[in-house]
């Protein structure tokens, strides 16, 4: 009973967003929360759900717009594809920008999860991918120098190091993928322009050759609204999947 009242103001909330026209601005905070009957700190923690799923900005000094509800990427797990394959399969469009691509020594965590010696050089790419003119993911790429230098990307890089290094021929196999919810940190929630600790879906993966070398260590950072991702799971005592 507890968070009754934060659910029925979300409830409200979802329903005054709906109920206003996209580009349309929401009453100020202070007067949103004396209609609510909530203070302000209740009202921006409630507000930043619909903020993470898209459906609103905040502009400061101008104050918050309804977006209206964007395009969501549909996809099942059991298949590795990259962002702009799933996108152009579904008819939407996917730009890169913030593309840095850089050079950099491996730290601890880099030489773990790619199997490599500490300050092995690495090239590290990073970029948001927008659809709608709206970030809604931002993608780190780490992988040995050897593999890939940053001047081997071409000018039509857009924003997919799998397809990249598919495109050249590598023998890539498996991906083996960490999935957890976390709050966005400082460089996250400014790449993807939300609030930091705004919970995002994460994929934390390690892409394999045939010779079970890990060539590509990255991290996917998701807005929830704009994805929803699925598995067809086989019935463990049905090995065959027949009735």
């Amino acid at each position: 009973m507890a968070h009754f009242p934060f659910q029925r103001l979300q409830a409200e909330l979802s329903i005054l967003i709906a109920q206003t026209p996209a580009g349309q601005r929401l009453p100020s905070e202070p007067d949103l929360a004396r209609q609510m009957g909530v203070s302000r700190a209740t009202l921006r923690e409630a507000m930043r759900m619909f903020e993470v799923q898209g459906l609103i900005r905040r502009h400061q000094g101008s104050g918050t717009f309804v977006m209206g509800q964007g395009p969501v990427i549909d996809s099942g797990l059991e298949l590795l594809e990259s962002l702009e394959t799933l996108a152009q399969r579904m008819g939407l469009s996917l730009s890169v920008e913030n593309l840095v691509v850089e050079n950099l020594f491996a730290d601890q965590e880099y030489a773990d999860g790619l199997g490599v010696p500490l300050a092995s050089r690495l090239t590290r790419v990073r970029r948001v991918m927008r659809t709608d003119n709206r970030p809604v993911a931002y993608l780190v790429d780490v992988l040995p120098e050897n593999i890939l230098k940053p001047e081997q990307l071409p000018e039509s890089f857009r924003g997919s190091v799998l397809d990249y290094l598919l495109g050249r021929g590598d023998a890539l196999t498996i991906s083996r993928a960490a999935i957890s919810a976390i709050g966005a940190s400082a460089e996250v929630a400014k790449a993807l322009e939300i609030q930091r600790g705004d919970v995002l879906l994460t994929f934390i993966s390690k892409l394999y050759t045939s010779t079970s070398r890990v060539v590509d260590y990255s991290f996917s950072y998701f807005i929830p609204g704009y994805f929803h991702f699925h598995i067809v799971r086989r019935i463990g005592n049905n090995p065959l999947g027949t009735q």
